[in-house]
């Protein structure tokens, strides 16, 4: 049964654990204080609880309540951007995105099987060429790859050997890689936070932050509480919400929408995705989907570049399966839901230091489940006084759109409108 406190989506009605942290009372002090239930603040409580500091995490909601209890499931390698990085940085950015690219699924991995958590791991994901023009990009992204020695798990597909991998007609090849797939990121990410609990981090759900203070004596305050920390981390997107100039232009909102079809038959689904894969298209707005654990068809995308949800989502989303996969044209859609993403302008997750104990970590571009926690590592490091690749991210010089309050959606509407316009050319 879903939980009500979550939108009806699949993952909820279909999440294993249903424990609920009390919302915060009173003063409580720790070493660090965490803000944010999602991915980002999730990890980085775990991470930090498990080097032995005392950590509250403050979730205005519930745990997993946003995109980390919502997004595709689909544990990518690498993270968004990183062009950037190694333009902006020369060897130092390429020899960093070489060594941060899997870590994220060496760190969920490991708590799989250090704390039992059930979320439905896979293995198997695959970017398919929307244009032939992509696969001569796949092509040699997937050489210089193996040149670089980082190739393991690599393989093109062409087009002619595309029937033995997808169900449909749609795309002119496309390249998998084996050592990234999908998981339930709902089961997940509940399942960290039960692991951070059992190590003593006091986690406390509908206690949303309503401001803060990273001077000299930290704390943040809630609406019934107050946490007074050493250092307070602000995990996940805020957008700006205490004012911080740091963070002012820094992402902009994007919807993002998934249907769930009913559970396929063997038949239905060997036609469709025999092997189990993950898949995204090489578009900027692009499609993502993958199979379920109980079979069922979960398809997504941006459906809308105005920022606003559509009235049906399973209206909007439909059609485009069934033009994707036409043999799913009589299932039935049984889950339709929607969440928002943050978009960087440059796509380089969000990693920094706005005084000096307060952090945060954002801002993803829809490449959250392996980058949140990469990043929170990476900002539990700089806190326990290891800092060398979090000296690298502070480095990045990120674009910052002016008025970005007020007309960061009709941008984002423009923006959006560009990109579909390049990916139809």
């Amino acid at each position: 049964m879903t939980d009500p406190d979550y939108i009806r989506s699949y993952y909820a009605a279909t999440a294993n654990d249903q424990t609920r942290y009390p919302a915060l009372e009173g003063t409580v002090k720790a070493d660090v204080c965490v803000i944010g239930g999602g991915f980002s603040g999730v990890a980085t409580a775990l991470t930090l609880a498990e080097r032995g500091r005392s950590v509250v995490l403050l979730e205005a909601k519930r745990i997993g309540w946003g995109a980390s209890g919502r997004n595709g499931g689909q544990m990518i390698g690498g993270i968004s951007g990183e062009a950037t990085i190694k333009q902006q940085l020369g060897e130092a950015g390429a020899k960093l995105v070489r060594d941060i690219r899997y870590r994220g699924h060496e760190i969920i991995e490991g708590r799989i099987a250090k704390y039992g958590i059930a979320c439905d791991l896979k293995y198997g994901w695959m970017e398919v060429a929307a244009r032939p023009r992509h696969m001569n990009h796949m092509r040699d992204y997937v050489e210089d790859r193996i040149k670089d020695g980082d190739g393991g798990g690599l393989e093109i597909v062409e087009a002619d050997a595309m029937p033995s991998v997808l169900g449909t007609t749609s795309y002119y090849g496309g390249y998998i890689d084996r050592r990234s797939g999908h998981l339930h990121p709902l089961n997940l990410c509940r399942g960290e936070a039960n692991a951070a609990a059992s190590l003593g981090v006091k986690i406390f759900e509908n206690s949303p932050a309503i401001n803060l203070s990273g001077g000299a004596k930290p704390w943040v305050q809630t609406d019934r509480g107050r946490v007074e920390a050493q250092t307070i981390v602000i995990g996940g997107e805020i957008f700006n919400r205490f004012g911080q100039r740091g963070l002012k232009g820094l992402m902009l909102p994007a919807g993002s929408y998934i249907i769930a079809t009913e559970p396929l038959t063997g038949a239905e689904t060997a036609t469709v995705d025999p092997q189990n894969l993950a898949v995204a298209d090489s578009n900027i707005v692009l499609d993502y989907y993958r199979m379920s654990a109980d079979r069922r068809m979960l398809f997504g995308g941006r459906c809308n570049y105005t920022n606003r949800d559509p009235p049906d989502i399973a209206a909007v989303m439909r059609p485009r399966m069934v033009e994707v996969f036409p043999q799913l044209k009589d299932v039935r859609v049984e889950f339709a839901w929607g969440g928002t993403i943050a978009i960087v302008v440059n796509r380089v997750p969000a990693i920094g230091r706005l005084q000096p104990n307060l952090y945060y970590l954002q801002g993803y571009s829809g490449h959250g489940v392996n980058a949140t926690h990469i990043a929170a590592e990476i900002v539990s490091d700089a806190i326990c006084g290891q800092t060398e690749q979090f000296d690298l991210f502070e480095r990045i010089k990120h674009v910052r759109l002016p008025l970005s309050e007020v007309a960061g959606n009709y941008v984002l509407a423009l923006g959006m409108l560009y990109y579909r316009i390049r990916d139809l050319l």
